[in-house]
């Protein structure tokens, strides 16, 4: 059975483990990302754990989710925002495959949980998926075919970035943006609510907490409605830690989606919320790896 070191990194946690070839998760951990050590930190996190894992698991390859954007024929980061700071330039593809001899392919994390959902996850099958995850920010991901669609210099889907009511979209829609408000609004420390929290008091009646969700659908419908205008998905996947809220969210969103749809493009456009959560990077990863080799 070959053997593959997956890594998933995100602004927050690295996630990382061994991934068999039939795409079996064997084993999996994580640590803090601690971003604001910079891109060159990383760099060592991520030498560290295939170090961990490369003499007992002999692996055949590495693969990397990770933030940012991503030049993917060389393997390296060319541009990252505020939330790791110094990580543009940083090559790993070069460094790991000259370290270790294996070779190490590298997409966006967003691209990787598009790829994991539309191969083995709630999008199987669809010839064209928008897959959105919604967190501190807004990521997007557009698969063609089962392909991840670069774009022409590999910033393609980059939603976040939509300019919405003089500010964009992932500054008004994202669920970090949710406990900010809520906190504002009660007058208390940002530090005391969670999305989980949120959803929870808006279950039991919470005004506030109900009426900072549903601004948020109503972001977020719009922003949907106007990239499905564009690119026309058989299928959107939302992703997130936030949509595992999915019972409560589901009827709210696709609400909000067909006030700004119409008809004809509503009907045909499947909602769905990704399958393999904290899993999808590390999967998208390897079957990123896998269509390259």
């Amino acid at each position: 059975m070959r053997n593959y070191i997956s890594i998933d990194i995100g602004g927050t946690a690295i996630k990382y483990g061994i991934i068999t070839e039939n795409a079996e998760i064997l084993l999996k951990d994580k640590m803090d990302t601690e971003a604001y050590k910079g891109g060159t930190e990383i760099l060592n996190k991520v030498i560290r754990i295939v170090e961990k894992y490369f003499f007992e698991y002999e692996p055949i390859g590495i693969c990397i989710s990770t933030a940012g954007m991503v030049d993917t024929e060389k393997g390296e980061i060319f541009y990252s925002g505020p939330t790791i700071p110094r990580y543009a330039g940083i090559k790993f593809k070069e460094e790991l495959e000259k370290k270790f001899s294996i070779p190490c392919e590298v997409e966006n994390d967003v691209n990787c949980a598009g790829l994991a959902e539309n191969i083995s996850g709630v999008a199987i099958g669809s010839k064209i998926t928008l897959c959105l995850t919604i967190g501190t920010g807004i990521g997007g991901c557009i698969l063609i075919d089962k392909k991840i669609f670069h774009g022409f210099s590999n910033s393609a889907c980059e939603i976040g970035y939509m300019h919405m009511f003089d500010s964009d979209f992932q500054t008004l829609g994202a669920s970090s943006i949710l406990t900010k408000k809520v906190a504002e609004r009660k007058q208390e420390s940002e530090e005391t609510w969670s999305g989980y929290n949120i959803f929870e008091e808006a279950k039991k009646g919470d005004n506030i907490c109900i009426s900072a969700i549903d601004e948020m659908v109503e972001i977020l419908g719009r922003g949907i409605a106007n990239i499905c205008y564009v690119i026309n998905p058989e299928v959107v996947v939302l992703g997130g830690g936030i949509m595992a809220q999915d019972t409560y969210l589901r009827p709210k969103i696709e609400k909000a989606i067909k006030k700004y749809l119409l008809p004809i493009v509503f009907q045909k456009t499947r909602l769905e919320f990704a399958k393999h959560q904290n899993d999808a990077g590390m999967l998208g990863a390897f079957y990123n790896f896998r269509s390259k080799h």
